[in-house]
């Protein structure tokens, strides 16, 4: 094989997209997908391409080192694209110490591992790269300013990419000053200063990117877009923090892994790169957004579902808006989002409305258990 590329998270939503990529788009590298199998991995997110002859799966935990450092002699990788992360908030806030360790000292051991075997070779670090990916979570939240003649995206036909600008002149760039507000945006702010720390005291090639909140099929039902498509469907109460008025950037998935893919092969090491979809949303507009796109397929009247709209207390340490400033990809690299919003949140709505069945056995547990009959005796 040309290379040997570690994936780590490869079994989870953004994960998954970015090993489907690699595999179909260089059959002379081999993919080594890494993924726990927690509650967000599962490996019916790539049934598509599992016998590809140049793809391998390992069940194992970025924590342990000692397997780290097998798998990274065994498979003699020479580059990382690391994804595998606890990711969700809500359950950060419950549960720091989880966080703790896989994002931060997850991050660590692959670092350690990656280092003593690229070490070890006559090379050393020629042609290794290890990128890291991130959240735009960690540069903490951005002034909310009230839109200029742009009542809600949802009701005009002003596009996406104007909608951007509509919530504020301020974004976030790759030199933000980092500012983490929840226990899941510390722990990813922490392990990004172990991935450069790595890079300025030993020398590791390595990338970090941020990017915004990341949207399309297989990502598991706990977020937003999917929660609220399956809850439409089931007549389940649709949970909105607040007021429904904090800001974020949508990013298609498999515009983000176009991304990955461009910055592994191509970026520089010990770069900053931000990812964003130039695409803000009020939660409460991406609700409406969904909400008619879901009736609508459905068959239902137009409004049908608004009932469901239920205002919750909002979030601890609830961050009013996010926006990346993606320019210095666009302009370094070449890259832009391919989807405008309306685009992507069509076939979005579609995928999961189409695949009831992924989505059930995910609701229903059963993957999990199935997993650990699987990987018991392993």
């Amino acid at each position: 094989m040309k290379r040997n590329i570690l994936i780590t998270g490869g079994a989870g939503f953004i994960g998954s997209h970015v090993v489907r990529l690699f595999v179909n788009k260089y059959p002379d590298y081999r993919i080594v997908n890494l993924d726990k199998l927690t509650y967000a991995g599962n490996l019916a997110n790539l049934k598509d391409i599992e016998d590809k002859p140049n793809y391998e799966f390992v069940r194992a935990d970025i924590v342990d080192i000692d397997e780290m450092r097998r798998i990274m002699r065994e498979y003699q990788i020479d580059g990382v694209i690391h994804l595998a992360a606890e990711s969700h908030v809500d359950r950060s806030i419950k549960d720091p110490f989880t966080f703790a360790r896989t994002n931060v000292m997850g991050t660590l051991s692959l670092l350690q591992a990656a280092r003593e075997y690229w070490e070890s070779l006559p090379k050393k670090f020629d042609g290794k790269r290890f990128y890291h990916i991130s959240t735009d979570e960690v540069y903490g939240a951005l002034e909310l300013t009230a839109p200029e003649g742009i009542e809600s995206p949802f009701t005009t036909t002003a596009s996406s990419a104007e909608h951007h600008h509509a919530y504020g002149e301020e974004f976030f760039v790759e030199t933000t000053k980092y500012n983490p507000h929840s226990p899941y945006s510390a722990s990813k702010a922490s392990s990004d200063h172990f991935v450069r720390a790595y890079h300025d005291t030993y020398g590791m090639p390595a990338i970090v990117t941020n990017c915004s909140n990341n949207y399309g099929p297989y990502q598991f039902p706990e977020k937003l877009i999917p929660l609220f498509i399956n809850n439409i469907r089931h007549r389940k109460p649709l949970p909105v923090y607040g007021k429904g008025e904090n800001v974020r950037d949508w990013l298609f998935v498999e515009d983000h892994a176009r991304a990955i893919d461009l910055i592994f092969h191509e970026g520089k090491d010990a770069e900053t790169y931000n990812i964003g979809g130039f695409n803000e949303w009020k939660n409460i507009d991406i609700i409406r957004v969904i909400i008619r796109t879901v009736d609508r397929l459905l068959g239902n009247p137009e409004g049908y579902s608004d009932e469901l709209i239920t205002y919750v207390t909002d979030r601890a340490g609830h961050d009013l808006r996010y926006a990346i400033d993606s320019r210095k990809l666009q302009r370094e690299l070449g890259w832009e989002p391919s989807l405008q919003f309306e685009e992507g949140i069509e076939r979005t709505v579609r995928w999961y409305l189409d695949n009831q069945e992924w989505m059930d056995n995910i609701t229903s547990g059963d993957y999990e258990r199935y997993y650990d009959e699987m990987y018991k005796n392993r």
